[in-house]
């Protein structure tokens, strides 16, 4: 790689490491396994610069990058998901935004509950805030199962959470 590749992405890695990170998390809900997840990705996305930059966007590669790297690593035995009773807090750099802490962990640990292409679907679509075609290419699918995993997920948190959460924020916004 070049000094002027090179360059380019440092300032893409300092620019959007963190919205990947967070991004992880809420995919994984486990900060060590977002910040390992995070890494195969940059290290994916680094062996790939000069061609992905000269594609133009690259955070979309990134993304892709890592649902598939989420979705793949769900797939290996030895790294399974384990459930936890209490969910980590985020590290401190995070809590200035962070709400009522109650709502989230119980919003986290609910995402928890929710499988992990759904969960990917779910985290794409509110937040980042993604469209339902940008979904489906991020995760080599149609938009009518990203539409289906969406609606699933979204049950499946109302079945842990209770309808009535979703009502509350509803009214709240």
């Amino acid at each position: 790689m070049n000094d002027t590749d090179e360059a380019s992405y440092k300032d893409f890695v300092t620019a959007r490491r963190r919205a990947l990170l967070r991004t992880a998390f809420l995919m994984t809900g486990d900060w060590h396994t977002a910040e390992d997840l995070v890494q195969e990705v940059l290290t994916k996305l680094y062996v790939s610069w000069r061609r992905v930059h000269r594609g133009g966007d690259m955070m979309a590669y990134a993304r892709r990058v890592l649902v598939n790297a989420h979705i793949d690593g769900t797939r290996r035995p030895w790294r399974r998901e384990h459930a936890v009773d209490v969910v980590p807090d985020r590290p401190a750099a995070d809590s200035a935004e962070s709400g009522d802490p109650y709502t989230r962990e119980r919003l986290l640990a609910a995402l928890a509950v929710v499988p992990p292409r759904q969960r990917a679907t779910l985290v794409l679509r509110f937040w980042e805030d993604l469209g339902v075609e940008q979904v489906a290419d991020l995760m080599n699918c149609s938009s009518g199962n990203v539409k289906s995993q969406t609606a699933r997920g979204l049950e499946r948190l109302r079945g842990v959470l209770g309808s009535e959460a979703f009502t509350e924020s509803k009214e709240t916004s």
